[in-house]
């Protein structure tokens, strides 16, 4: 045996290892910004509506013990033990839940194509299971249904549009409650002025989006880690000093003895109790960013206990201190440490919204990319680290609707009502798709699908009906953003998806196209022409459209297909799959670009010349066999081999063959060499793009609702949306632009 051999497999184990620490530390400050802070509010809101304290520890036990079993059952249970295993290839959220479904079954309404050049090598190997009866009956009901895989892609965006609802919702929560704790220490300070405090301070954390969070995202960990340094060492001090029977409070007795003297009133309060798994969904939606160990890890090993003590020491506080209900979060914190843990509190509020806010950035780019979204401006604000965006458009529009609840309701009691519907939602949409995961993708039996349902969702279910009794009280903010935002994406789906119908219902064969060239007299220009197109076979309808009407394009002409697929990233070498149009001397090309819903582009001059490169090494690939060429000149080499060694060793009579096969080769070898002449000749003239700019219409004979939604909905979109070129990052000077009308 090798003795280094041991010490070895300790360093690689401590490496392992640390690296899973730095990960979990890294995950506080992205993944639980939110979920850590809502001790703020919890209490407050449960006990703001019909639910009152009477003289006992009764009513403050019960609700601690509904904490304690739902901060245990959904983001322990559910989350870290659960659903963090459904990842799509590392990644997760509701997209990654809908990715694995999509590939396992024919089920997906959202890749732009279907063909086998999709297929993704590091998303290949699907599940190695056989498909139980039950796996395989459900995935020919959606393959024969697509009604039900229209509501199937509903549901998901009814889920992604509430977290985007959260967006709005989170930051004027949790900053309102923060600031509100002035009043603690300055009772006479009017209303008016917490709500202004609050408002400069949601306008200054959305005019620093465009900065990015990586110039102050290292603070985030550090205060997350004080954070709950704070809360936990306080509620240590509470419980000690005002009740040290609080921990009796975690029997499941007192839930059932709460429920049992009012199952009204009780049932009202969950509302309240909800918001304190607020961020839950993150440890999944997060996922990407980190590893499964890491997010478990640090919620088991700190953010959970540090949360429970926290609880704990909050209703031991309010035990014996029940007129300071209203503002018992802050009534707790002991005299001398007040206004540090105030300034740590108004820092982790601004850490929980910054998280919720890049989120949403995150969740409509995913969705932009899979063509469910209209487009809009993606920046990048780091070079270092991937995935790092800010979307002006949206930015904008989530600080107005932020700043109008503050200003509209000035209550946080109201906007928890709206915030805990939303949290919820979102919860319930994860367990349905799970049902769906164990059994057509873990192949389990459906019994085991519906025990997990049963439980989690009727649980959920609970706290739904509970939030949807107060949809009167502010509850009816998520549902109308929500649906405002679930109208848009299926709108802009059906319009982009009936344009593409017709793009490939009356796309060019290129054999008529080749029939077509002479006859036009078409001229080629010096330079290379990108034409963006979403035909895979054949030509796109705006390119013959622009040759007929003006008889020339560019030497060399690459047809630009990008495509968005169900898998979250594709590996690089696979994005470009260049292919020949034609005969050589029409030096026309195809190249497929493929990106996954997670995938960010790049700048427009860095795709461009990679997209070069690929065509050059397609050309250089094809002549490879006869040894190749380079771009300074030809180089050849003797063309012989053994088998032509053996075949002229054999008789005269294969010397004919042979000598064919040379000349063959040697033709190859110049046209492959004319090619790539061609090609670095035309990147020296310059680069232009043609993209077509299309109006979508109805034709006469559709219906009243199609012509609303296409020419009416649909068209006010793309008016008001980014145009292809300024998306795709295209300077104006390089641009043509090809008007067409789709009748759909």
């Amino acid at each position: 045996m090798d003795p280094e051999s041991g010490g070895r497999s300790r360093d690689s184990f401590w490496k392992v290892h640390k690296a899973t620490l730095l990960l979990a530390y890294q995950s506080l400050g992205v993944v639980y910004g939110d979920l850590s802070i809502s001790p703020i509010y919890v209490f407050t809101s449960t006990f703001s509506g019909r639910l009152h304290l009477h003289e006992e520890e009764d009513e403050i036990f019960g609700v601690l013990s509904l904490v304690f079993w739902t901060l245990t059952i959904i983001p322990l249970c559910k989350y870290i033990i659960l659903v963090i295993g459904a990842d799509d290839n590392g990644e997760g959220g509701t997209f990654a839940l809908y990715s694995l479904l999509c590939r396992h079954s024919k089920l997906g309404l959202l890749s732009t194509s279907h063909s086998a050049r999709d297929h993704i090598s590091d998303f290949s190997s699907g599940n190695s299971l056989k498909d139980t009866r039950t796996s395989a009956g459900l995935k020919d009901f959606f393959e024969k249904n697509r009604g039900s895989r229209i509501v199937l892609l509903l549901f998901v965006l009814l889920g992604t549009s509430m977290v985007v609802g959260d967006g709005v919702l989170t930051p004027a929560m949790s900053v309102l409650s923060a600031v509100s704790g002035m009043r603690v220490k300055f009772p006479q300070l009017h209303e008016n002025y917490t709500i202004f405090i609050a408002s400069v301070i949601l306008l200054g954390l959305f005019v620093l989006q465009h900065y990015g969070t990586h110039r102050v995202g290292f603070l985030f960990a550090p205060i997350l880690v004080a954070w709950l340094l704070c809360i936990s060492g306080v509620g240590i001090y509470n419980i000690r000093r005002w009740n040290p029977h609080v921990f009796t409070a975690l029997s499941p007795y007192y839930a059932f003895n709460f429920f049992r003297k009012g199952w009204t009133d009780a049932w009202s309060s969950l509302g309240g109790v909800v918001l304190c798994v607020t961020g839950a969904e993150a440890m999944f939606a997060d996922l990407g960013h980190f590893s499964p160990l890491s997010i478990r890890v640090v919620f088991v090993g700190f953010v959970y206990p540090c949360l429970i003590v926290a609880y704990m020491g909050e209703a031991a506080y309010l035990s014996k201190h029940k007129e300071d209900l209203g503002r018992s979060f802050y009534r707790a914190i002991p005299e001398r440490i007040f206004w540090p843990v105030f300034i740590i509190t108004t820092l982790a509020t601004v850490v929980g919204s910054q998280a919720i806010i890049s989120a949403t950035f995150s969740i409509i780019s995913q969705c932009r990319a899979l063509r469910c979204f209209p487009r809009v401006k993606i920046v990048h604000t780091s070079n270092q680290i991937h995935g790092q965006i800010y979307i002006p458009e949206i930015n904008w529009i989530l600080m107005v609707l932020c700043l109008a609840v503050v200003v509209g309701f000035r209550d946080t009691g109201m906007i928890g009502n709206a915030y805990g519907l939303a949290v919820i939602s979102v919860m319930f949409v994860t367990t349905c798709l799970m049902f769906l995961i164990i059994v057509m993708v873990w192949n389990r039996t459906v019994i085991l699908a519906a025990v997990f349902v049963i439980f989690f969702g009727s649980i959920e279910l609970l706290y739904f009906s509970a939030c949807l009794s107060k949809v009167h009280k502010g509850g009816w903010v998520p549902l109308i953003l929500s649906m405002v935002i679930l109208f848009v994406m299926s709108i802009w789906h059906y319009g982009t998806s009936k344009k593409q119908e017709f793009e490939l219902q009356n796309k060019v064969r290129l054999d008529n196209f080749l029939a077509l060239v002479p006859s036009l007299g078409v001229v080629r220009v010096p330079g290379i022409g990108f034409i963006y197109s979403n035909v895979v076979s054949g030509l796109p309808p705006m390119f013959e459209r622009f040759v007929t009407n003006f008889p020339a394009f560019h030497r060399v002409g690459i047809f630009v297909i990008v495509q968005s697929l169900m898998v979250p990233k594709v590996p690089g070498s696979e994005r470009f799959l260049v292919s020949r149009i034609g005969p050589p001397d029409l030096h026309l090309f195809q190249c497929l670009v493929r990106y996954g819903y997670k995938d960010m582009r790049g700048d427009n001059h860095e795709f461009e010349i990679q997209l070069i490169r690929k065509v050059e090494e397609f050309l250089q690939n094809a002549n490879d066999e006869a040894d190749g060429c380079g771009l300074g000149g030809v180089k050849m080499a003797p063309i012989s081999s053994p088998v032509m060694d053996d075949a002229l060793a054999v008789g005269p009579e294969n010397v004919a063959v042979a000598e064919r096969r040379k000349k063959v080769a040697f033709r190859n070898v110049g046209a492959a060499c004319e090619e790539l002449r061609v090609l670095a000749e035309a990147r020296e003239s310059g680069v232009a793009y043609m993209i077509s700019n299309t109006t979508v219409i109805t034709s006469e004979s559709s219906s009243l609702v199609k012509k609303f939604v296409i020419d009416i909905v649909y068209g006010f979109l793309r008016r008001n949306c980014r145009t292809p070129a300024v998306a795709l990052g295209i300077t104006p000077s390089s641009l043509i632009e090809v008007g067409v009308i789709y009748t759909v």
